[in-house]
Order: C-alpha cells, then structure tokens, then sequence
C-alpha cells in the first residue's frame, strides 16, 4: 500500500491543523481551525477535509506513545484503547490528540490512520541517558524515565542537516536544536537519539516561553512546604509562569531582545539564562556523543533569531563550532551559516514536523520514506 497524499493532523491547545503532503514532500494544502470546548463541529471538519481534496492516508501527531510506542503505529480500536491509558502521562496533550484522531477516523473511515509519536524518537536513548536515580520502588511501580519530546521535528532536523551537508546521516553527530515556544535539545548520532533535554515531562531541560526548564526538586519541595502551595499551583506556575514570561515578563522572544537591547535589566537577565542552558545543554549534548560534526536551529526562535544563534555559539569555539556573521543574518529557510572550514558545520533547518509524520506514514505502510 503506497502514501501519495498524506493528510497530518496536528491538534494544538485551541486550534487543528491540518495539511497534505504530497509523495514529492509538498504541502498542497493546509487549514489551521480554531477548536472550541467539546471539541469541532463534525459538519465545519467535513467541509475543511473535503475542501483539502482526497487522500491516502492520514498521520496524527500524537505526543506521548509511553513505554509501548516505539515507531509510528497503524490505529485500530486496540491501539487507542492503550495511547488512552497514557493520557496521565501527558494530561495536557494527549487528550487533544485524541480527540482529534477521533473526529478525523470518523470522517475519513476508508483509509488507513497512523500514529506518529513525539516521544518515539528518544526511545533509543541508552538505560545511562534515560534511567533517574530515583526509589526503586517507584521505578517498579511506575513508568519513571526520561522519555524526551519534540521527537519529530529532532529526526526531521536531523535528516534535512545531512541533507544540506551533502553527507550521510549515519557518518554524523549532530546536536539538534529545537527553540520555540518549547524547546529542547538532542543528541543525534547516526539518525539515532542518545540523548535529549526533555525528560519524563516537557517541563525538563533548557528556559522556555513559560515554561521553568530544569528546577532543583528540593526548590519545589520548598516552596510547597513553606508557601502552602497546592500541586495544581506549583504545576500552573513551573507551565504557565516561568521562563521567559517569568523572568522577562513576556513569552515573546522577539519582545525580549527589543528590550534587552535598549537596556532592560528584566530582559537582559531572562536572555543571559536562556542562551547560558542552550549553551551549556549543547556542550553537554556533544559530550553524549564523544564529539560534535553539525549543529542545527530549528523550531521559531532557532530559525528567525539569529542573535540567539550567536550568542548561544559564542564560547563553544572550543568544539569546532563557529558561525560566519553574513550567513547568520541574513537565513532564510533551510540555510548553511557555518563559517567555511569550521570543525563543526552549523545550519538553520525549517520546522516540518508534518513532513516526518508523511514519511513515517509511508515507510509503515510500504512505500518509499
């Protein structure tokens, strides 16, 4: 069974977003829907899919695959039944892509629906990189391990660098670095993960929009204890703010730099913290691989920021990575902005997590990834 026209479906926490990627890796159409509570009439998604023309297939975005999941997955009764009983480990996410993987199978029953898993592609992270020293207790009764996320914009990113490089993914080390509203970061040897900064949870790693990054346990355990502090309350302030927003007062990178750059201790102090983790995370992520041979921004800050790219290679000479001034600048799109005859090769690679979500839909169902 062949894939010509991949519709992906992407359920975000107000809107579906919907595209068809054609077997040469177009997109032929796209439509982003604002979502209201219970979900989207199923006459307005008729109208949408049918204006979105036939297709082939569909690919879901699926956040959390858990311990089951290691590869996109073909979706039968059984199938969701399972990615239903992950729904406590991502209790945000995994609700909404549900739903929408609901209401799409009922309006397209004839063709073949896949699940394609943000958590997959760190499920090769060896037992050193994924185990916390945590009770053993806990580790027997629960799923406890770093399960990592942005899996499919890493692999995407991964794939395209080689691409750009004109070498084979399996002759690379390439630190993957994705920045947006969430970010993380990933160790890619031979297209393989070995290492991320996202753990059992989104909340774990590099400063995000809103989101804490990486927090002493015992500072939470503090604030709990001596502020009287729910779980629900510190959960809603380590989601919702902290980062940037917590720091800077705003989850706008752009905001944050405008400011910075006219002087603003707030903003300058929320800059300083951000790069010095994306620094720091990919001198650490280098080390998991024993070496680095390429570099790459993705996601909304890593490709339209470049003074973020800057700032964040600025000390990190000692690894072979450099960046020329011109090419930083000026990137557009899928880019090369390494200084020629650097040690390590740096790029900019468009986000197309709906391009890997087609290409794992085909490679499951038998036709050319």
């Amino acid at each position: 069974m062949t894939a010509d026209r991949v519709l992906v479906v992407n359920a975000g926490s107000s809107t579906l977003k919907l595209s068809v990627v054609e077997a040469d890796g177009r997109s032929s159409g796209a439509r982003t829907l604002q979502t209201v509570t219970g979900g989207l009439p199923p006459r307005v998604l008729a109208e949408e899919l049918d204006a979105l023309g036939d297709v082939t297939a569909v690919g879901h975005r699926v956040v959390h695959g858990g311990e089951s999941f290691r590869d996109a997955t073909r979706i039968d009764d059984g199938v969701l039944a399972r990615l239903r009983s992950l729904t406590t480990l991502a209790p945000i996410h995994q609700p909404r892509s549900l739903a929408a993987l609901d209401a799409v199978r009922d309006a397209l029953p004839d063709v073949p629906h896949v699940a394609c898993f943000d958590t997959a592609f760190h499920a090769t992270l060896p037992a050193a990189a994924s185990t916390y020293a945590i009770p053993r207790a806990w580790r027997d009764r629960w799923p406890l391990r770093r399960y990592g996320f942005h899996g499919l914009s890493h692999a995407y990113a991964s794939r395209r660098t080689a691409e750009l490089l004109g070498r084979p993914i399996e002759a690379l080390r390439t630190v993957t670095c994705h920045l947006g509203a969430g970010a993380s970061l990933a160790a890619v040897s031979s297209g393989r993960s070995v290492d991320t900064t996202m753990g059992f949870t989104p909340l774990e790693g590099l400063v995000m929009a809103t989101r804490s990054g990486s927090v002493d346990p015992g500072l939470v355990l503090w604030v709990q204890a001596e502020g009287g502090l729910s779980t629900a309350e510190v959960s809603d302030g380590l989601e919702h703010d902290a980062g940037l927003v917590g720091l800077a007062g705003t989850a706008d990178m752009r905001g944050v730099l405008a400011r910075a750059a006219a002087g603003d201790a707030d903003a300058t102090l929320a800059l300083d913290v951000y790069v010095y983790r994306v620094r720091t995370g990919i001198a650490a992520m280098t080390a998991a691989m024993g070496g680095i041979d390429a570099l790459a921004f993705t996601g909304g800050v890593g490709e339209h920021a470049p003074e973020i790219r800057r700032r964040a290679v600025d000390g990190l000479g000692f690894l072979g990575v450099a960046l020329d001034a011109g090419r930083n600048e000026s990137a557009a799109g899928d880019s090369v902005i390494g200084l020629d005859g650097a040690g390590v090769a740096s790029v900019v690679v468009e986000a197309r997590e709906d391009m890997e979500i087609a290409r794992q839909v085909r490679v499951l169902l038998g036709g050319t990834g």
